[in-house]
Formats: structure tokens, C-alpha cells, sequence
């Protein structure tokens, strides 16, 4: 939806994937990789976010290990939090990405089966101790299921952890007080579906 607003869906995925690895400066073929788009067009959209301030251009590889070869030839590229448009920037893609995730969910309750339970955690709470980001109990289509969480991957650039169970399965984890299962409600949480009272 955002795509539309910042005028090319590559300049939208590009800046998203950049607030979720704030921290991180990445080389254009890393970005290609991860987002699965031509390198021109990477190359495109990153001249435009430098020029704009949003990103920056630098020699420091950020996370990725100085020793590696051609690793202080490359230039590599990263979020500038100190761009006067960052907080604005933020909210608007912190938006977008409700918007993103809930038609995500209802791709999910669509298209994989019959769901009793549906709780998100992890990314999509701003957890990253959890071991898992999406918790999904009934009678799943596990290849519908695959299918649209490698399509979302795709789009947001990350890989998302999920586990899926049956109703059986769960209640019998829950009574052995399986840790995975108390660790992903300990933890922050949002509840989309629950039609087993907990």
C-alpha cells in the first residue's frame, strides 16, 4: 500500500528493510539478495535515499566480518538516524507495516486451513528473545502456509520463524509445560485468534 505514497515499491522495501536492520550497513549486493530485486534498480533507489539524507553512504562493513575479501573496496550503506526526516520516517513505515502484517494475517486465515489459535510474537512484537514469531494451532495447509510466508519473507527481507501444531499437539505440550510453549505467551505478544479461552 505504502508503495504507492513513496512512489516505487523497491525505494518502500528498501527503506523498511533499513529501519528493521538500523543498526546494520549492507553492500548493493547483499540488498539484491535479500530483497530479491535487480541490482539497478537497488543501485536507483539508494542514490535517491542518499541524496534524500535518509540513508548514508560509508567504508565500515557493520556487521559483516572485516576479513572478508574485497570487504574494505565495497561501499556499504545504512540507515541515517540522524536525518532530520527519521522520526517521521519511522511512524510512517511503523504504519505501514500494520497495514502490511494485517493483510499478511488475513492472507494466512484465508488460504491455511481451519485456525484455533493465531499469536504473533517475536519480529512482529519487537521481541527478538522469542524463538519463534508466529505460533499457529488447527488443521493447517502446511504448503499453503509455506507459500505465503516465503512470499512475505520476499517482500519484507527477513526471514520469519513460525511454528504451526495441532490442537492436540498444543494442549498436550501446555499440560507437560512444554518451555517453547510458555516461553512465546510470557512474552510480548498480539493474540489475533483464539478460540481455545487461554
Amino acid at each position: 500500500m505504502l508503495e504507492h505514497l513513496f512512489g516505487s515499491k523497491t525505494r518502500y522495501r528498501l527503506l523498511r528493510f533499513f529501519f528493521h536492520n538500523a543498526e546494520s550497513a549492507f553492500y548493493v549486493r547483499q540488498l539484491t539478495r535479500v530483497l530479491d530485486v535487480q541490482i539497478n534498480a537497488i543501485r536507483r533507489e539508494l542514490a535517491l535515499l542518499v541524496k534524500s539524507g535518509l540513508v548514508e553512504e560509508t567504508t565500515t562493513p557493520g556487521h559483516v566480518d572485516n576479513a572478508a575479501a574485497g570487504a574494505k573496496l565495497r561501499k556499504y550503506y545504512r540507515l541515517n538516524m540522524k536525518s532530520v526526516m527519521y522520526g517521521e520516517m519511522q511512524e510512517l513505515l511503523m504504519k505501514g507495516q500494520i497495514l502490511d502484517e494485517q493483510a499478511f494475517v488475513e492472507h494466512i486465515k484465508e488460504k491455511c486451513g481451519t485456525i484455533c489459535l493465531l499469536l504473533l510474537t517475536g519480529r512482529f512484537s519487537g521481541d527478538r528473545e522469542v524463538e519463534s514469531d508466529l505460533l499457529i494451532v488447527g488443521k493447517i495447509k502446511t504448503r499453503n502456509l509455506e507459500h505465503i510466508v516465503k512470499g512475505y519473507e520476499k517482500d519484507i527481507g527477513f526471514e520469519i520463524r513460525y511454528t504451526f501444531m495441532t490442537e492436540e499437539e498444543f494442549f498436550e505440550r501446555r499440560q507437560m509445560m512444554d518451555k517453547f510453549i510458555f516461553s512465546l505467551f510470557e512474552a510480548k505478544k498480539i493474540m489475533i485468534i483464539n478460540e481455545l479461552g487461554i
